[in-house]
Order: C-alpha cells, then structure tokens, then sequence
C-alpha cells in the first residue's frame, strides 16, 4: 500500500488524474472513498474529458495549419492540455459547497479539461478564438477576456469555456472544456508569477506583488510593439 491506499485504486487514480500521491489532507478519505465505489465510471468520465481535449486541440491545429499558408507563420507557438487532478476537482467542489459526485463533476466544473493555446501576437489569440468560436459544433459558455481587462495581480490571458461533441461508438456526448489562450509572454509571466508568489510559508509582500505588477504590464508593452513591428514587416513586404 501507499498512504493507506490499495495499489489498485491508487494505479487507478494515478491513471485518471495525471499527477502524483493524491493528496494527503482531509479530503483524501473522500476521494479514496469515491474512487472505490465508483472507479468504473470515474474513469470513464475521465476518459471522456480526454478525448474532448483532444478533440479542441486539432481544431486549433487545423486553424493554425490553414492561417500558418495564409501569413507565411505559424499563429500557435505550443499548445497545451491539462486534465485536473481528483483533489483539486474534490477541493474546489468543496469549496463551493457540493458534494463529490459525478454529476457535480459535470455540472459545477468548467475546467475539468483545459486547453492552452499559446500564440505569437495579441492579434493571433483574437483571430483564433473567433474562428474556433464560428465553428458550428462549439457552443460558447463563458467568455472572460483579462488582456482587455486584466486581473489586478497583473495577469492577461483570455479564458473560453466551451461545449464540444465527442462521439462515442454508440453515442455523442456533450462536454465542457476550458480553452486559455495566451501570448508567449503572457505565459511565461503567469508560470513565473505563480512560482514566486505560492512559496511555501511564505507570504508575498505588497512590494513584491506591485513588481510583479510591473512586469506584467512591461510584458504586455512589448506584446504590443512586436505587434507593431510584425504589421509594419507584413505591410512592408505586401507593398513590394
């Protein structure tokens, strides 16, 4: 055993999630629990998160694929996927007041499955997002644009919360993915603002989060004028 818990679950659990030791606080009871009882369709659940991200990110690849002929570059530097973990999906039902079921899995949570996309300009997040968003079998959910109005940490991104059709051998299914799209700089202030801000035992000084502040908007500037360079080279080369 590892934690008190039976190999098998915890194989199972490991598969399921993606990620380590499931975590050893209050709610491991629960989930050792949940995951016990309904190992089968928890899996299956998971299962099914996996292929509607699968399913979002070749969309992308085929825009990126058509735009890249288009603009002689390729929009999408990287893209991402994230399946959360079953602690952090227990944590945040918690949080919220809901108890661990599958059906709150599905009808509370948004970010289950994630998608980031991670792109050149400012321009290209636009441009991808409406053109994914045309597409007749992604209904839109929740749209929250933080680069026109960013988080007051100085974070920017654009979040969509999606439904997409995945189709089984005898059914479709319906399911929620969240798509982040990000320029470069974008993500890599976010991944360093949460590496520096989340130490453990260590409380972030107002100095500290003003700096990072800063950061983010010095970041955003020059998003914007390598935006200004990229129209001005594209202008330049069409007008020959």
């Amino acid at each position: 055993t590892k934690k008190g818990i039976h190999m098998d679950t915890y194989f199972d659990a490991n598969i399921l999630t993606g990620t380590g030791l499931l975590a050893p606080d209050v709610n491991h009871k629960k989930i050792r629990a949940f995951l016990q009882e309904q190992i089968k369709p928890v899996r299956e659940l998971m299962a099914y998160y996996q292929c509607a991200m699968m399913e979002v990110e070749t969309k992308f690849k085929v825009l990126s694929q058509e735009l890249s002929l288009e603009y002689d570059r390729n929009p999408i530097e990287t893209i991402k996927t994230r399946l959360k973990s079953m602690d952090s999906i227990t944590d945040k039902l918690l949080d919220r007041g809901f108890s661990l079921t599958l059906e709150n899995i599905e009808q509370q949570l948004n970010d289950v499955a994630g998608v980031r996309v991670i792109c050149g300009l400012p321009s290209d997040i636009y441009e991808l997002a409406d053109a994914f968003l045309r597409q007749d079998d992604v209904r839109l959910i929740m749209k929250k644009d933080y680069i026109a109005t960013p988080k007051e940490n100085g974070y920017r991104s654009l979040h969509l919360i999606v439904e997409i059709p995945i189709f089984l051998h005898d059914e479709k299914k319906m399911m929620k993915v969240e798509v982040q799209l990000r320029t470069i700089s974008m993500d890599w202030w976010a991944s360093l603002e949460h590496k520096i801000r989340y130490k453990k035992d260590i409380v972030v000084e107002e100095s500290v989060a003003n700096e990072l502040r800063t950061c983010a908007e010095t970041a955003a500037a020059l998003d914007m004028r390598m935006e200004q360079l990229q129209k001005y080279i594209s202008a330049k080369a069409m007008a020959e």
